[in-house]
């Protein structure tokens, strides 16, 4: 099943427990606008080429739209819709004043040459420079992109509307990025799982982790994790990956990776087939990778109590059935990696005051919106006697649909 699919059925059951009149349920699945561009640059030895941008804007009811942009051969109408509706929900859980949006431009970053992609990231943003702004629409890096490409859209932007550094997050510092942004994903995943383990009456401090991933988001889960005296007893990436019962020393795996790029030969622990880790032995399955890993293949030989869901869909609707009767508690990502777009909140807030916040102040916020939003999803599982997945859903949408008929939808 396709993301567009799952996210779909989700909001689908959650309307279903709020028991929202059937109109207001497809109004609120209808994206407000989709945008689709050429974006026709020269290359470097002077062919012209064409490349495919989207933008498509879900919902504005809460607030501006706020969603990545990824530069990705695959990038493909449907699972942007997805992912930008799959934003709207996600902001909402956090209590962000945001609605949801996402867009792409169909190529292969890696094939690009750096001025290749400047120009093309200048071309896609004149196309849609009045489409977006500080308080219609905020894009941010995705799959493909990264501060040096919100750096490009600023300056193209600013060129037609004036310095204007809220118009997209996930700058450069040196541009009015905010400190802590880099971390705030993966320190998000740690601040809700510790929401969760203490409902348990649990800490991280002595509990084994395994992390699928170790990029941006897994290499921080895991450096956090081992800091508050976790146990992370596996790591993959897609050059392989290692175990070791006794807890591998993540700084020093931190330090080979960066000196080596590959997981692959690192002495601190044995190597493992990346398919046995998401069943290995562990407490808490932390998946940070990519969507669909957790399958009905796989589900009934997971063998963690906990699932942190720091990918977008790592689970199938399938497993998702599979795990929830073994009893294991899911934590939706939804609501576990909405520390990145918490943050890029807090980025815009303080590029709209012109004031910046000191790293400790940006974490301390985290970690308060982290904490109520987890409070605020219990309160609405005990409601609808439903599980963390659809209290999340249930959360989100009934915000969204709360707003919208404030504001008069029918009008």
């Amino acid at each position: 099943m396709n993301a567009l699919a799952g996210t779909s059925r989700n909001f689908r059951l959650a309307s279903r427990l709020l028991g929202l009149d059937s109109k207001l349920e497809k109004s609120l699945l209808i994206p407000f606008r989709e945008i689709k561009v050429e974006c026709t640059i020269p290359k470097d030895d002077g062919t012209l080429v064409s490349y495919v941008g989207f933008r498509i804007q879900h919902d504005n009811s809460r607030g501006p739209m706020k969603g990545g942009i990824r530069y990705h051969p695959e990038v493909d109408p449907d699972e942007v819709n997805a992912l930008a509706q799959l934003m709207t929900w996600k902001t909402a859980v956090a209590d962000i004043p945001y609605g949801g949006a996402k867009g792409g431009i169909g190529c292969s970053p890696r094939e690009l040459t750096k001025s290749e992609l400047e120009r093309l990231t200048r071309v896609f943003t004149q196309k849609i420079h009045d489409l977006i702004g500080i308080h219609t629409d905020v894009p941010a890096p995705d799959m493909g992109t990264n501060a040096q490409t919100m750096a490009w859209i600023l300056d193209e932007y600013s060129k037609f509307h004036g310095h204007s550094p809220a118009v997209v997050t996930g700058k450069p510092i040196d541009l009015g990025g905010s400190l802590g942004r880099e971390s705030a994903t993966g320190r998000g995943v740690v601040y809700a799982t510790e929401a969760l383990l203490a409902e348990h009456w649990k800490a991280v401090k002595g509990l084994t982790f395994v992390i699928q991933g170790f990029g941006n988001v897994g290499s921080w889960v895991a450096r956090l994790i081992h800091e508050r005296g976790g146990k992370v007893i596996a790591v993959s990436d897609v050059t392989g990956a290692v175990k070791n019962p006794n807890g591998i020393d993540i700084p020093e795996l931190l330090k080979y990776k960066e000196a080596n790029g590959s997981l692959k030969g690192f002495s601190g622990g044995d190597s493992l087939d990346p398919n046995e880790l998401l069943v290995h032995q562990c407490d808490v399955l932390v998946p940070c990778a990519l969507g669909g890993v957790l399958n009905k293949e796989n589900a009934a030989d997971v063998k963690a109590k906990f699932i942190i869901e720091a990918a977008n869909h790592p689970t199938d609707p399938e497993a998702d059935e599979i795990l929830s009767k073994k009893g294991v508690v899911m934590l939706p990502d939804i609501y576990a990696n909405a520390g990145g777009v918490t943050v890029s909140y807090f980025e815009w807030v303080q590029n709209i005051q012109g004031f910046m916040w000191d790293e400790d102040k940006v974490n301390k916020e985290l970690k308060r919106y982290m904490t109520q939003a987890f409070h605020n999803i219990k309160t609405m599982c005990q409601t609808h006697n439903c599980n963390l997945r659809m209290g999340a859903f249930t959360l989100g949408v009934n915000r969204v649909a709360r707003a919208t008929l404030l504001r008069g939808w029918e009008a």
